[in-house]
């Protein structure tokens, strides 16, 4: 086994690592050799530059962004809100009636007659069938026929 380092060295917990001093006078860089200090000298490249527009690399980001952007779902069609409502005042049946019989809230409801909603087939499913209406696929607000006789 060749000697590992990592295993020889110390670790001291709750000791601060001594972070490099920043010299701002020439009498403290002049007499940092004689004492064992290290001196480096680094450059600021973004020295007197504004950081927040350092680049145009921001506006291709957001550009970007906006094209992976997931489009919204499809509301519901406007037909279906208006064949939603006119089936209900053909029941005789109020938002709130309407929306009870279906088990859901009355603002669900009304964001379906608005157009407002996202389209869930279980909702529409439970509407066509308190309402006798179609409200799905083609012919949307035919009366719907009692189940079929074989």
């Amino acid at each position: 086994m060749s000697g590992n380092s990592d295993w020889d060295s110390k670790l001291v917990i709750g000791q601060k690592a001594k972070a490099p001093k920043v010299t701002r006078n020439t009498s403290d860089l002049n007499g940092a050799p004689p004492a064992g200090a290290v001196v480096g000298t680094d450059k600021k490249v973004t020295a007197g530059t504004n950081k927040a527009h350092s680049g145009t690399d921001h506006q291709r980001i957001a550009k970007l962004d906006r094209e992976n952007e997931v489009a919204p779902p499809p509301k519901i069609a406007p037909s279906v809100g208006k064949a939603i409502q006119q089936g209900r005042m053909d029941k005789g049946l109020s938002q709130k009636d309407c929306a009870q019989k279906i088990n859901e809230k009355p603002s669900i409801l009304q964001d379906y007659e608005s157009g407002k909603a996202i389209p869930n087939a279980q909702i529409l499913a439970k509407l066509e069938r308190v309402l006798g209406v179609k409200l799905r696929g083609a012919d949307i607000g035919k009366k719907l026929e009692g189940p079929k006789k074989s």
